[in-house]
């Protein structure tokens, strides 16, 4: 079935450590005073018809966003393979009439507010079973579309295999990859490391237009 807003549900990724941050929930970095899950948010609701969030630990200090919490299927921190199980189950269990799970890694501000359309209307194109996003020759795994009947799969090759790694698994399927501009800057510049937190900054006064009053 083709993708549509409608059958598309929407996981933003907030599971990882954040070894290189020192630690802690990159959720809560603020860039122009708000969260990062702020702007993952506000970019991604539009595009799906509904979001979850992926997180471990304490699903409380998430309440104010709003968003229901879904921690790992997989213990131990296994990547953000993991968190695509996560989202593929919940969505199975919770949403049946949803075909597509979308997924957005939170801590990269800019991604592009046209990213499901476009990956959907490639998967078309091509007929693919799934896609993800590429700029400047690179690909970003975890910008994302999943076909939710792939579940069983996943989870197969997850316990059974010890799989961890994105590119292994999608490598058994037909997978498009989806080029974006960088004229303007890489709309999935993420923030890795304290000094990323400045060069958003930065850019922030291009991408977002002030709030009137």
């Amino acid at each position: 079935m083709s993708v549509t807003q409608d059958n598309a549900l929407g996981l933003l990724l907030a599971g990882g450590l954040a070894r290189r941050m020192g630690g802690g929930d990159k959720a809560f970095i603020e860039m122009g005073g708000r969260p990062l899950l702020d702007y993952a948010i506000e970019r991604a609701r539009p595009q799906v018809s509904d979001l979850i969030l992926n997180a471990n630990g304490d699903a409380a200090r998430f309440e104010r966003f709003g968003l229901p919490v879904v921690a790992d299927v997989i213990e131990g921190f296994a990547g953000p393979l993991a968190g695509v199980l996560t989202g593929m189950e919940w969505t199975a269990a919770n949403a049946p009439g949803i075909e597509w799970l979308a997924t957005f890694p939170i801590d990269a501000p800019f991604f592009p507010t046209d990213l499901i359309e476009r990956m959907g209307a490639a998967i078309d194109d091509d007929n693919a079973e799934m896609a993800c996003a590429e700029s400047g020759e690179r690909t970003h795994p975890v910008f994302a579309l999943w076909p939710i009947r792939l579940k069983n799969d996943l989870r197969k090759a997850m316990v059974d295999e010890d799989m961890r790694k994105i590119d292994l698994w999608t490598a058994r399927y037909k997978i498009v990859h989806v080029p974006f501009d960088t004229a303007n800057g890489d709309p999935f510049f993420n923030i890795n490391r304290p000094e990323n937190v400045e060069e958003a900054e930065e850019r922030l006064a291009s991408v977002y237009e002030p709030v009137p009053d």
